[in-house]
């Protein structure tokens, strides 16, 4: 998802760069409810110093506590043994794959710690807007549906670069994945992206439930980018780990996955 350099831009930013993803991520986070760890900087651009202080995966969960909110996490092979067993986390979003080969080497371990614990569990795809929009959905479902299924499961499109393509294609490429995605499924996908990037690229993607990463705004206290009246999800920090919350009850967020196993 969203890395540290990414989190300096705003709303009023320009696009995101149109290349893949500079990012190097932070390290193997292992998180508890009641302590707070700081990541490990791996090969990430180092956060700038106007950036906000590391907060704890505890400290928020215990701010949601006076909130109606339910807190989630979302994680890739940069964090390979995050221990879910010890996550105060409601719901859990993986990476499976990205664009038309790469597949997650953690993914698998992942999804089967998260159907154990019995938590809500999604999988997302990192879009390369250069490629073939049907392909890269035919990927990702091969990847997700060679893991056991369980009723609730999510499916997700996150799309965060443009590859130098144009504001049309993007948009045009987002709608066929979505899409093809949804009438192989049954599932009506959920679209992540930046607040800057969904309000640019997002026009007509309204039906799909938004995920959006805005690091500015406060902790579940943010509006909906253009064409949504409302987000989903809100990824409010990436520090030490990325970190969510939904305005959805954990029921309402099985409600928009999979219906049967």
């Amino acid at each position: 998802m969203l890395k540290p350099w990414l989190a300096a831009f705003s709303r009023t930013s320009p696009l995101l760069p149109a290349k893949k993803r500079l990012g190097l991520a932070v390290g193997s986070a292992v998180l508890c409810a009641g302590t707070a760890i700081a990541g490990a900087p791996g090969a990430a651009l180092a956060a700038t110093a106007d950036q906000a202080p590391t907060q704890s995966v505890a400290q928020s969960a215990g701010q949601q506590e006076a909130e109606p909110l339910t807190y989630g996490l979302d994680v890739s092979n940069y964090q390979p043994d995050f221990d879910w067993n010890t996550s105060p986390a409601q719901f859990g979003i993986i990476k499976a794959t990205e664009g038309l080969t790469f597949t997650d080497k953690s993914f698998a371990r992942h999804w089967q710690r998260l159907g154990k614990k019995g938590i809500v569990r999604g999988a997302y795809h990192f879009a390369h807007p250069d490629d073939d929009p049907v392909a890269e959905a035919k990927h990702f479902l091969a990847v997700v549906n060679s893991q056991p299924a369980k009723p609730g499961d999510l499916l997700v499109l996150d799309l965060e670069t443009t590859d130098g393509e144009s504001v049309s294609h993007v948009n045009a490429w987002a709608k066929t994945w979505l899409a093809y995605v949804k009438q192989q499924t049954g599932i009506t996908p959920m679209f992540y992206s930046s607040w800057n990037f969904a309000n640019r690229y997002g026009a007509g993607l309204e039906q799909y439930p938004l995920w959006v990463a805005d690091y500015n705004g406060a902790r579940g206290q943010i509006s909906a980018p253009a064409n949504w009246k409302t987000w989903t999800i809100h990824q409010y920090t990436d520090s030490p780990i990325d970190q969510n919350v939904s305005t959805l009850s954990v029921a309402q967020l099985r409600s928009l996955g999979r219906k049967t196993a």
